[in-house]
């Protein structure tokens, strides 16, 4: 790619104000999975209750994209932007200084999802700026923002060991407001941002059937992703732990592991994207989901080392990751008139995929058979099953509006 060229097409400050928008949200976001053993120590939650914990700000995330992508497409990118940080500050506040019971938790956990939303906007923001040639890589940038998992897999469990899970949330108001300040100065709609129509307009979106399609792959790719990057943590602790074998690992030490997972998924995001810019989506996401189904069926083996498991999860996690990448480079060439929408509809399917991974899959699974074996079989199954009903959908695709598309490979 001439990065040149790229350089000079877009504009660098809104895809960097969409990448730390989407960058300090996800750190949020998913706060409650990166300091889940320490609540659920406080609490004394059993499993079913630490993965409806772990899942609710996802469950959050994923009822409020729809409306932010809207919000996005009628009011613009800039202003939703500012006005979803504006209110994170509120759930933050909550569990700093509140948040004495399962149920509080329950409660600001479901109001860290207007983080999660960010996602309808922070990639629109940059989605508009690129030709469709760039997309991929465009919306991998903008995308990778789920890095900050990473920073809260890593430092929430350092915090929270030395003063306490409340004081994790009071700290991240402190890059939340510095994001503020920087979206609020760069950030800037495209001038190809199309006008504002009725809802009933947006809405009739949900009448095409690929929007359907394209929210069942992201509910893989992006649902897996954000599941287990909220999750790992308690499977690394069951089988690894000090509770668990002698000599095992610390919860700070489950948070690094947790880590590496996170930074190989976030990582590779953009990868993804550019690779299928390349070679094209379609035939990048064929050979990541059955690695993907490969790499769950590998750890429901649960290996005894556990710098195995590592190794697995995170080749797992980066193929979901460029998996994301992949879907984002196909979006904007089917819905380019209706690409908030689509973003926050998408991601929605994407945030319901993760709640439901973990609350009815892993969680009950863990909670009804005392190990995480039937769990991660079960995913493998789901992940085979979808490669299979996406190789009939795309060659539907390549027939169709992927043929109308020129200069995109597909």
């Amino acid at each position: 790619m001439d990065f040149a060229s790229f350089r000079k097409t877009g504009n660098w400050k809104s895809l960097l104000s969409g990448f730390l928008y989407f960058d300090v949200s996800f750190m949020i976001w998913v706060l409650c999975g990166a300091v889940a053993l320490y609540i659920s120590a406080d609490f004394k939650l059993n499993d079913s209750q630490k993965a409806l914990m772990v899942s609710i700000p996802t469950l959050g995330g994923a009822m409020l994209r729809i409306p932010m992508g809207i919000l996005a497409d009628y009011i613009g990118c800039r202003k939703t932007g500012l006005l979803g940080m504006a209110i994170t500050f509120v759930p933050l506040v909550w569990a700093c200084f509140a948040g004495t019971s399962f149920h509080q938790a329950l409660g600001f956990g479901l109001l860290l999802g207007i983080a999660g939303a960010s996602f309808g906007v922070a990639l629109p923001l940059a989605s508009r700026w690129y030709p469709p040639k760039y997309q991929g890589v465009a919306m991998g940038i903008a995308g990778a923002g789920n890095s900050g998992t990473a920073l809260s897999t890593f430092f929430a469990p350092h915090i929270a060991e030395r003063f306490g899970w409340h004081a994790v949330f009071g700290v991240a108001m402190i890059p939340l407001a510095l994001v503020f300040v920087a979206y609020f100065v760069m950030a800037k709609d495209a001038p190809n941002r199309p006008p504002a129509k009725k809802l009933s307009e947006y809405l009739a979106i949900f009448s095409q059937i690929d929007i359907a399609w394209f929210s069942l792959l992201y509910a893989i790719t992006f649902g897996g992703f954000v599941g287990l990057s909220t999750y790992l943590g308690i499977v690394f602790n069951d089988i690894y732990g000090v509770k668990a074998v002698a000599g095992g690992l610390t919860k700070v030490q489950v948070g690094y592991l947790v880590t590496a997972t996170v930074v190989a998924g976030s990582f590779f995001r953009p990868v993804g994207g550019w690779i299928a810019d390349r070679i094209g989506g379609m035939r990048l996401l064929t050979g990541l989901y059955a690695t993907v189904a490969a790499c769950a069926f590998l750890v429901s083996t649960m290996p005894r080392s556990f710098l195995l498991m590592l190794a697995i999860a995170s080749v797992m996690m980066a193929c979901l990751g460029m998996g994301n990448g992949a879907v984002f480079q196909l979006v904007p060439q089917r819905f380019k008139k209706e690409i908030g929408v689509a973003t926050g509809i998408i991601g929605a399917a994407g945030g319901f995929g993760g709640f439901a991974l973990t609350n009815f899959v892993l969680g009950p699974l863990k909670h009804s058979t005392g190990t995480h074996v039937a769990g991660f079989l079960t995913v493998a199954f789901m992940v085979l099953s979808v490669l299979g009903v996406f190789a009939v959908v795309s060659v539907r695709w390549r027939r169709g509006w992927a043929a109308q598309t020129e200069a995109v490979r597909f």
